[in-house]
């Protein structure tokens, strides 16, 4: 198994950035997108929270055919071949009601569970004046959130390099950091953050810190792609030559070395668990409608 460790920078929010629109204007989100985005690995095991959402709009007093559209649609699957696959064509109020009822262990579902609490009913506010709103602890669970997301795409672009076992994910990764941390390994940065044996780095990074390796991470895969990367030993000096201009852009611009940034006290899993508690502490979209 892919050691979970990578992940594009994104302005927007990662549930923007999947907003889709029909012809006639309408916005809507694919299930199927939004399985993805919230770490179902298989399309099956997302369908019990989207049942339990759908339930949930009928019990509000809701019509479930307005918010859950089910509909078929032809992919393009290996070769040139076309299969057809069943999604269902969600609303803000809908996407609301399935981040509610998702896995609460996965660290971006809490953040969705604020967003579109906030969008269904501000639908006019702007996803900037949302994201400026945030705070530190909030903008830590969105970011790894993304990290958690995209990191799977940057081990799947280096693993076409031939970047295969989890000995050559350990050395693909070492080199990014080693060009972002000026030297320094994940077992080094482990060690400076002080952290115990089980603990993952990446859950002891602030935004700023997880902002830096989210733009590593996904310049990396972009630059692997696009230049067509075949060779593991080339996919690693890609990752060390990008952690090093990202480096060099933070020195340039007067910023604080990574290394040199402190250690959140708490885990994202702590967090996580924190902002849960919140929500549930909040009275439902319904109760604030009725």
């Amino acid at each position: 198994m892919v050691n979970e460790e990578y992940t594009p920078q994104a302005h927007f929010s990662p549930f923007e950035m999947i907003r889709r629109v029909d012809e006639q204007e309408n916005e809507y989100w694919s299930a199927r997108d939004m399985a993805k985005l919230l770490g179902y690995t298989e399309y099956g095991k997302f369908r019990n929270p989207l049942q339990k959402a759908e339930e949930a709009c009928e019990n509000s007093g809701q019509a479930v055919s307005d918010h859950f559209a089910h509909v078929s649609e032809m992919i393009v699957v290996g070769k040139g071949a076309r299969r057809k696959v069943e999604d269902v064509h969600l609303s803000r109020y809908a996407c609301y009601l399935l981040v509610q009822n998702a896995d609460p262990e996965k660290p971006i579902v809490a953040l969705g569970q604020t967003y579109f609490a906030v969008q269904t009913r501000r639908q006019e506010l702007a996803d900037e004046d949302i994201l400026a709103g945030l705070t530190e602890e909030q903008k830590r669970l969105l970011t790894r959130g993304q990290l958690s997301i995209h990191n799977r795409q940057l081990a799947a672009a280096a693993g076409h390099t031939g970047v295969i076992t989890t000995q050559d994910f350990a050395i693909f990764q070492d080199h990014g950091y080693m060009g972002l941390y000026g030297g320094l390994k994940s077992k080094d940065i482990h060690a400076r953050k002080g952290l115990k044996k089980q603990q993952h780095i990446l859950d002891y990074m602030g935004s700023t810190e997880l902002a830096a390796n989210l733009f590593r991470s996904t310049q990396t895969e972009e630059r692997i792609q696009r230049e067509g990367i075949a060779e593991k030993e080339q996919a690693n000096q890609a990752h060390h030559e990008v952690g090093l201009e990202v480096r060099d852009t933070i020195k340039r611009l007067g910023g604080t070395m990574p290394e040199d940034l402190p250690t959140p006290k708490k885990s994202i899993q702590q967090l996580q668990r924190e902002e849960q508690k919140r929500l549930e502490q909040q009275p439902s979209l319904f109760d604030l409608q009725s």
